[in-house]
Formats: structure tokens, sequence, C-alpha cells
């Protein structure tokens, strides 16, 4: 073969090697502020806001307390991103939490913070949130068989197989249908502030009287349960750990987004609780079962009730999107840790997306969908039980600023925590209380004859099982010797 042809041969695998699509295992900085605000808004406003405000209002007795609960878990949720300012800031990683973690204690603790997270913290949510819009949309667009409701899981199974081929597509592709979702959602959560302001322009309507003495104080145990409800109801703001590595100008964006979602997030659900209270009235919220619907039936008669069905089931969906975007990535960091499963490190740089961990993830929550429509209500208990385990780990992850300040003190931090350590022993003791109340829930609860407590440890404890085998594989694989 003479020169030219050797040429032409080397310019045409050249040409084909550029025209393939190009593989990595790293993320890159492909977001704005903007998506960025919109994936923290969505994961946090989930069906809570529509059903906790009822709780809250009857634990707390009056609306200054009651308010006032939703404004300190306000703060407290600004406290706790500022503490991950910092740390996703010095320390951004796709790993997020798992991240933390592994720099503080180690990778066995992450890794069964990963384990925990993969078989129920991220993967259940994704499954209830599922049956939560099957059952929604149910209410808005009946699907029977038989005479048998088969809605719910056929609309759970739908939203989840959309979100995935959203998602396959790419981060952008993700991110982009997250925005049109959180506009959508938020935009139904000021409908139903329009309808009370509507009912308030309506002389026929009063709300009820408050009943003598509701403005005393309630007891620290009443109002510390109703600081559960409220803190549960504006939990995930954490999630933006994931997409830290994938932020552009980190350094100044990650501290906007989680700052700006709070005070939205905030703001929101204080103008829908007061547009609950104005609309039933104290008394009403605490007896009302289903707070968003008897406003909008109040306000427009049945039609209300099919419109709060979708507000809902749009609620559930854009908080499926976004767990389904954060959750991939602590799957592809634990596959980047450990060799055994180094097939979920697959990182596919034309799409900005962890291929392989999330393609695992969803065939994860699609088998959680098809047990929970063969448990029913136990599958629910089930994932719901295991709340301590996921305020064990969100507590080590606040520790983990102290540990890390003082292991790493020359490691360069561009945002610091305000207030040294005033505000993250706080933001410590909260995630403490926490764990302490989901813990004194679970020990009442029982699932099958058993204490409920027993399934967060059966969780933890098959992942020390799958530790165990993974240490010894890796043991045995670095003592066989090399050909």
């Amino acid at each position: 073969m003479n020169d030219h042809a050797l040429r032409a041969a080397s310019a045409e695998a050249a040409r084909r090697q550029a025209s393939r699509p190009v593989f990595s295992n790293e993320p890159s900085a492909v977001l704005g502020l903007r998506e960025a605000v919109m994936l923290i808004v969505g994961v946090v406003i989930g069906a809570g806001i529509f059903k906790a405000p009822s709780m809250v209002a009857g634990m707390t007795g009056s609306a200054p307390w009651m308010f006032g609960a939703w404004i300190l878990g306000g703060v407290i949720s600004l406290i706790g991103a500022l503490c991950y300012a910092e740390l996703t800031t010095a320390y951004p990683s796709a790993g997020g939490d798992y991240h933390f973690l592994k720099r503080a204690y180690g990778r066995s603790v992450s890794f069964l913070f990963g384990w925990a997270r993969f078989s129920v913290i991220t993967t259940g949510s994704i499954a209830l949130l599922a049956f939560v819009f099957g059952d929604y949309l149910q209410q808005a667009l009946p699907l029977y068989l038989g005479g048998r409701a088969i809605g719910p899981v056929v609309y759970a199974v739908t939203a989840i197989l959309v979100l995935w081929w959203i998602n396959s597509r790419g981060i952008k592709a993700g991110t982009s249908a997250q925005t049109w979702l959180t506009a959508a959602e938020v935009g139904g959560l000021l409908l139903i502030v329009a309808a009370a302001l509507w009912l308030a322009g309506a002389t026929s309507h009063q709300p009820a009287a408050p009943a003598a003495g509701a403005a005393a104080a309630p007891s620290l145990s009443s109002f510390g349960l109703a600081m559960v409800f409220v803190l549960l109801t504006y939990g995930g703001w954490n999630e933006a750990g994931y997409i830290s590595a994938e932020l552009k100008d980190k350094r100044r964006n990650m501290v906007r987004a989680l700052v700006l979602s709070i005070l939205v997030i905030t703001a929101l659900y204080l103008l829908v609780t007061w547009a609950y209270w104005r609309g039933l009235g104290l008394e009403g919220m605490a007896k009302s079962q289903a707070l968003a619907a008897d406003l909008m039936r109040v306000a427009f008669g049945t039609v209300g009730e099919k419109i709060i069905a979708v507000l809902v089931a749009v609620a559930a969906v854009t908080s499926i999107n976004a767990t389904m975007i954060v959750g991939a990535r602590t799957n592809y960091a634990v596959g980047r840790d450990w060799p055994a499963l180094g097939k979920l490190a697959f990182w596919d740089s034309e799409r900005g997306t962890p291929a392989n961990a999330m393609h695992v993830q969803n065939i994860a929550a699609l088998l959680l969908v098809a047990l929970g429509a063969w448990t029913g209500s136990g599958f629910r208990s089930m994932v719901e039980f295991t709340a301590p385990v996921f305020w064990l780990f969100f507590l080590l992850s606040g520790l983990a600023l102290f540990v890390l300040r003082r292991r790493e003190p020359a490691t360069e931090r561009p945002f610091k925590v305000p207030l040294y350590p005033l505000l993250p022993l706080l933001f410590v003791a909260t995630c403490a209380y926490m764990l302490w109340s989901s813990l004194s829930y679970v020990y009442s609860q029982s699932l099958g004859g058993l204490n409920a407590a027993w399934i967060g440890v059966a969780v933890l404890a098959v992942g020390l099982l799958l530790l165990l085998a993974l240490d010894r594989g890796a043991g045995r694989t670095a003592a066989s010797p090399r050909p």
C-alpha cells in the first residue's frame, strides 16, 4: 500500500473514530442555576404538602403556632442547606452524600449508605411516588378491567417507563422535563392559593371560627411531632449534592441554588397553608382527610376534586423525575469504588448520564412496583418504616462537616457555613431529633407480626453481608497471581 493510500486509510479511520460517541467516566459541568433550582424544588415538593398541613394544624392548635412551625421548618432547612453548600463546593462529586460519608468515615460506611439508598431510599421513593401518581390519576381517569381497578398499577408503571425513556436520552432531556414539570407543579399550588383568594372575595363563604382558647401554646411533644411532619415535607433539598459535579460555576451556583430553592419552597408552603386556613379554617384543616380536595370542592364543586387529583399526580411525577436523575448518581459513585460493581461506573459523556446505574435503578423500582401491587399497603409501610436509616445517614453527613474540617483543614472551601460551629450543631441536633422521633414511631408499629424496627435492621444487615462479600472478592482478586 503506497503512502497516499495509507494516509487516506488513516484519515478514514480518524473520521470514523471522531463520529463515534465519546464515553468517559467523568461527569461534566452542563447544568445551569435554573436547572438546579427546578430540580431541587421538584424533588422537595411532593404529595406531602397536600396532607401534612392537616396534621400540623391539629398538633399546633392555633394559626400563629401553625405558621410558626412552617417558618421554623424553612429556617432549619436553610441551615442544613448552608452546611451542604460547604460540603458540595469543597468536595463536588456525583456521589453527593455518599462521597462525603466516604471521605469522613471510609468506604464501608459509604457503601452501606449506597446500599440503603439503592434498596429502599431512592428506588422505594420512586415506586411509592409512582403509586401516588397512579392512585390520583385513577380518580381523574378511571381505568378498570373486569370490574377491577387496574389504573393505579398501570399508571405507576407507565410513569416510570416514560420518565426512564426521557432520562435515557440525556441529562438535558431530563432536566428540561423537570423544568416543565416543576413549573406545572408550582402553578398547581398557586391555583390552590387562587381558590382561597376567590373564596375570600365571596361574601357567602366564611371559614369556621377558631375555637375558644385555640391561641394557647401546644405542648412541647405536640409541637415536636408537628415539626416531624413539617421537616419531612421539606425533605429532599440535600439531593442537590448529587449534581454538584455537573453544575456550571459550582462555587457560586450551588450556594445560590440551595438558598433560592429553600426560599421558594418556604414561600410556597406558607402560601398554600394560608390558603387551606383561609378556605377551611383551622378546625376544618385539622379534621380534613384531603385538604386540597376539600378546598377545591368548596371553591369549584366536583370539578375541583378532579383538578386536585391531577395536581397531586403532577407533584408525584415531578418528584419521580428528580429522584430518578439524582438517585442513579449514587449507584455510579458506588461502581467507581468497588471493582465488582464496576459496570455501574459507566458514564455516557455524550448524554451526560450514568447509563448503567440508571437502568439498574429503574429496573429495581419497577420490581418494587410489582411487589407493591402484590402486597398492597404492606409495601408502603415497609418503605416508610426505613425512615430511621435515612435519618441515621443524614445525621452522619451533618457530622461529616466537623470531621472533614478537622481532618482536612488545608482543603479549599469556596463557601463556609456562617456562625460555625453553631449552625452546623443546630442542623446535627435536628437530624438527631428526627432520628429519635422516627425510631420511636417505628418501634410502636408492626408489620406481619414483627416489630417494624427490624425492617431497617434487615436492610443494613443485608448491606453488611454484601460488603463482606465484596471485600472477600477484592481480597481474592488482589491475592491471585497475575499471568
